[in-house]
């Protein structure tokens, strides 16, 4: 039940409508019989994202999401932030108390609890993982590997971008040469948005191969990983992985025990993935 002492906290990004997050977070809203909403805003520029985080400030929201186009600019708006997200530069949340704006990133996280459920076996630790890209997506998974002690290398078509990444995110991180790196890879993350022309005919027995987006949950990457008889690892699981700590920050509470992946995928089903 929602009353007028709801707590509310929402998504924000252009386009939304997209989001999954919603589905998540309202379903462990109604299992956990909370007084609550999580909303999707949209809004149309940086001002009216400024406009939105001023209304947290205000108390109006006990937090947000951030994706895509404003996860620089809210990490910007924060008056305080943890560390994954100023080593990212970015944030993907805000959370609001007492006209005051923290800032954080769970994009790693849901990347390690995604490979701890789907490649139980896997060790990265002192392990080579090649990470497809180097944008927004690829920076996010690159920290949290690199804490937890992984040798990354940087594949992208683009050589600059990938080696000023490398260059912002420490010695642990390099460029890789060329796709011969993937016969060394324990661990290979397409962080890209498209299909990935990598010959998975070079990647050991005991590859496991991730991919970080979700539409549709089996990408023709993991298809072919699959063939292979390799491990793989789904953006579903990711983003659910993500969605915990992301729940915890905004309402101040961990989410009830409930399995999200059926609903999920019920869901994608029915919006046509």
């Amino acid at each position: 039940m929602i009353t007028g002492a709801a707590a509310v906290a929402g998504i924000a990004g252009d386009p939304i409508a997209h989001s999954l997050s919603p589905v998540m977070h309202n379903a462990w809203l109604a299992a956990a019989g909370m007084d609550g909403a999580y909303v999707p805003f949209r809004p149309r520029d940086p001002a009216r994202f400024e406009a939105l985080v001023a209304a947290g400030r205000a108390g109006l929201l006990l937090g947000l999401n951030v994706t895509a186009p404003f996860k620089e600019q809210a990490f910007g708006l924060a008056d305080s932030s943890t560390d994954r997200a100023r080593r990212v530069g970015s944030a993907n949340i805000l959370v609001f108390e007492d006209g005051r704006v923290h800032a954080d990133s769970a994009d790693g996280e849901g990347l390690l609890i995604a490979l701890t459920d789907q490649a139980p076996k896997l060790t990265l630790r002192d392990s080579l993982v090649v990470v497809l890209g180097a944008g927004g997506a690829a920076r996010a998974a690159v920290g949290s590997l690199v804490d937890a002690g992984a040798e990354v290398r940087l594949l992208n078509r683009s050589r600059d971008r990938a080696e000023a990444l490398s260059a912002e995110l420490g010695d642990r991180v390099s460029v890789a040469e060329d796709e011969a790196v993937v016969r060394d890879a324990a661990l290979i993350i397409n962080a890209l948005s498209i299909q990935p022309a990598i010959d998975l005919d070079h990647l050991s027995a005991g590859a496991v191969v991730m991919d970080m987006t979700y539409r549709p949950v089996e990408t023709a990457f993991l298809k072919a990983a699959r063939a292979r008889g390799l491990t793989t690892v789904d953006g579903l699981a990711m983003l659910v992985g993500q969605a915990a700590p992301s729940f915890e920050a905004l309402f101040r509470r961990p989410p009830p025990p409930l399995d999200l992946r059926p609903l999920l995928l019920a869901h994608l089903e029915g919006v046509g993935g």
